[in-house]
């Protein structure tokens, strides 16, 4: 009994300290997103970050061994705050041209709602390592390939449900709304107005329109 109660006590504070070090990646991850969009994926360092949130470097080598280990994992927080707030609520879409039209507005929203400050965190960053490969970049071009698929997927889906013609071309669709949404993500970047969104949600519903069966 006493054995048990010694690890039990020892046992508490270790999950408080692992708790807590979940907590303090969580943050730092967070930061070092909104950092990227700012100051490029590139531009992420130990130290960089560490001055950022107010940590030691070595405080930050307890959580990340190196930079490409840095950036790998940045990705993986901007790809799951994507997830909440795109692909999740878009999800519960069914059919094909709900899930498309879907996709869309909650991509808009997400850019909309300021989530990065230098906009979509992958529109951003993939340009910048579009030429350096490497383990980012192919996590990245991941991404892409995942996002596009989706769009060509709800198209196909729409196809098979008779709501959009099937002379339309999935991969030129889905390249065609891909661009409204790319033009009004750095438009609204720059004017932090609403209006380059409204008009790529005014273009998405036409494009859509135009390929009804």
């Amino acid at each position: 009994m006493a054995n048990s109660a010694t690890k039990s006590k020892q046992g508490r504070p270790e999950r408080r300290r692992r708790s807590d070090g979940e907590r303090s990646r969580s943050a730092i991850l967070n930061e070092a997103a909104r950092l990227a969009t700012v100051e490029g994926i590139g531009g992420l360092s130990l130290s960089r970050l560490a001055d950022q949130v107010g940590m030691s470097k070595s405080g930050l080598f307890a959580h990340f061994g190196s930079k490409e280990e840095l950036q790998l994992a940045t990705i993986e927080t901007a790809n799951e705050i994507f997830d909440q707030q795109v692909l999740d609520p878009a999800a519960k879409a069914s059919a094909g041209v709900e899930r498309l039209r879907a996709l869309t507005s909650q991509y808009l929203d997400y850019v909309q709602a300021g989530t990065f400050p230098g906009g979509c965190f992958f529109a951003t960053v993939l340009v910048e390592v579009s030429m350096q490969p490497g383990a980012v970049r192919d996590r990245l071009l991941a991404f892409l390939q995942d996002w596009i698929g989706r769009l060509e997927a709800a198209v196909r889906d729409g196809q098979r449900e008779g709501e959009i013609s099937k002379k339309e071309d999935p991969g030129q669709f889905a390249f065609d709304l891909e661009s409204s949404l790319l033009l009004a993500n750095t438009q609204f970047t720059v004017a932090q107005n609403s209006e380059p969104i409204e008009r790529a949600r005014r273009a998405i519903d036409r494009r859509i329109k135009e390929a009804a069966a």
